[in-house]
């Protein structure tokens, strides 16, 4: 199946060179945007699958067209930030939003191509240890986050277990070597923590363990 995705950058090299990288990989670049408030119209026009959007673009920056674009959507897109720095605190806010990873601007051409059709099946574009390392550096227990998900509560025990060992990184193979369960287990009350959440993906649920205070954030180079 074609992959639909818009590609958001205020450089216009950029935005050509990732058109010819991904249309050489056989996904399909329907709208390109110069500037954030281009991105949040070009979603709406286009209905793509995934937008690769950068953090930093004039009059309205990437953060900001991410929350837009997925607030209140029911059939949102999936987005990958694009970014210079791998450790950047914008980054983390556009994470903390809804986004489902990020990618460096030096990625090889293969990666980006895989990266696309991987978070446009539902899988988060994040190692488990880069996640851990964002989240560390920049997440702070916040008491109207806590409150926002309140359904934490609605939690089974197994379920908080799981969510607390997800956000200190471990993959479902590892998470089942560690409760002694099947990855097919797993990969279930993952699923039903992101339901009851509203999550749209495992990164935002590591987010939520750590702003919850479910998790306490460790030093930055943990």
């Amino acid at each position: 199946m074609t992959v639909r995705v818009v590609v958001a950058d205020d450089q216009a090299l950029v935005r050509t060179g990732f058109r010819m990288i991904l249309a050489a990989g056989g996904v399909d670049v329907v709208a390109e945007a110069a500037t954030g408030a281009e991105a949040v119209d070009a979603v709406r026009r286009t209905r793509p699958d995934v937008v690769l959007m950068d953090v930093r673009m004039p009059e309205l920056d990437g953060l900001e067209a991410t929350r837009r674009i997925l607030t209140g959507a029911a059939a949102a897109p999936r987005i990958i930030i694009l970014t210079t720095f791998d450790l950047d605190q914008y980054v983390y806010a556009a994470l903390a939003a809804g986004a489902s990873g990020f990618l460096l601007k030096d990625v090889t051409p293969e990666h980006l191509v895989a990266a696309v059709r991987m978070v446009q099946d539902g899988d988060a574009l994040l190692a488990p240890a880069i996640t851990r390392r964002l989240v560390r550096r920049f997440a702070r227990p916040d008491p109207h986050t806590a409150t926002v998900h309140r359904d934490l509560a609605t939690l089974t025990p197994r379920e908080t277990e799981v969510l607390r060992l997800l956000a200190g990184g471990l993959s479902n193979a590892e998470l089942a070597g560690a409760l002694h369960l099947s990855e097919a287990t797993v990969k279930t009350h993952v699923a039903r923590i992101l339901a009851k959440l509203g999550l749209r993906d495992r990164v935002q649920a590591v987010v939520v363990a750590y702003e919850t205070g479910l998790v306490s954030p460790g030093s930055p180079d943990d």
